[in-house]
């Protein structure tokens, strides 16, 4: 069975960007449900319920008709915050190292410009969406998700993602989702994004 991962930082970690009630309803009320809900779904179904999540996601035109869609929805769902909890961190880094801040210039022509072109897609997501930074063939690329989608699923390789849910930012930005978007940059864990990158090259 699928199980709620720890948080690699407690709830109030990430004040004043995120604040702390935000992080323990969005980790252990949503993402736990996400999980609660795709062990049901698969349950009596233990050769799904033993894979990996990540081999889950890549599995889904394997599984039968009748779960297909509720087990989309909360694998992705798990996958996706699984993954942004290890990309944030509370005082990191602002800047990436100066190797990937030259990855970054080639690829964006700078790092505010970056910065400006991935804030310009997260605020033209309309409703539940995510946001990512994912590599292709050595080159970056930012895009965007609806709902729980994972951009595993599609064959992508994410090392950045932003959760644009309402439950991800409400309690303190209610429909302030620029100023969530600003505040998020300062908890990147860059150090990880950047393990993230070289682990994509590698595969």
């Amino acid at each position: 069975m699928f199980t709620l991962p720890p948080l690699p930082y407690d709830h109030a970690a990430l004040e004043p960007f995120i604040d702390s009630e935000t992080m323990r309803l969005h980790h252990t009320k949503h993402h736990a449900a996400y999980v609660q809900n795709l062990n049901d779904a698969l349950k009596g179904k233990d050769e799904f319920l033993n894979l990996e999540i990540v081999d889950l996601i890549k599995s889904f035109d394997k599984l039968p008709k009748e779960i297909l869609t509720k087990v989309k929805n909360n694998a992705g769902g798990h996958v996706n915050h699984s993954f942004f909890w290890k990309i944030m961190a509370p005082k990191p880094k602002n800047l990436p190292s100066r190797p990937f801040q030259s990855l970054i210039k080639k690829n964006f022509g700078g790092f505010k410009e970056f910065q400006e072109q991935f804030s310009n897609v997260a605020m033209s997501c309309f409703g539940s969406s995510w946001a990512w930074l994912i590599v292709e063939k050595a080159k970056l690329e930012i895009i965007s998700t609806s709902n729980q989608e994972s951009p595993i699923a599609k064959g992508f390789k994410p090392i950045l993602a932003l959760d644009l849910w309402e439950h991800a930012y409400y309690l303190r930005y209610q429909n302030r989702r620029s100023e969530y978007i600003d505040a998020w940059w300062n908890v990147i864990n860059w150090e990880e994004v950047e393990k993230l990158y070289k682990k994509a090259l590698n595969k």
